[in-house]
């Protein structure tokens, strides 16, 4: 093992600080579509519910990258 070589059992500060992150993020996320609601209201309930579908799904787009970059620190 090299000197600058970290075992895999040791913590990284990615792991907290990434979980606080996607919290904070999520929480955002969440009031800025619910803050939406009061104009997405006033539509058609079909076009609500394509809006809140793709809406509620949106978020896990980056969540892939994000976790990968929590566990080995790459962003892919």
């Amino acid at each position: 093992m090299k000197q600058d070589e970290r075992p895999d059992w040791q913590p990284t500060w990615r792991k907290p600080i990434g979980i606080i992150a996607l919290l904070i993020g999520l929480t955002l996320y969440a009031v800025a579509v619910a803050s939406a609601s009061s104009i997405i209201g006033q539509w058609h309930v079909l076009l609500q519910t394509v809006v809140y579908v793709i809406l509620g799904v949106a978020w896990l787009l980056p969540l892939r990258r994000f976790l990968i970059w929590m566990e080995t620190g790459r962003w892919s």
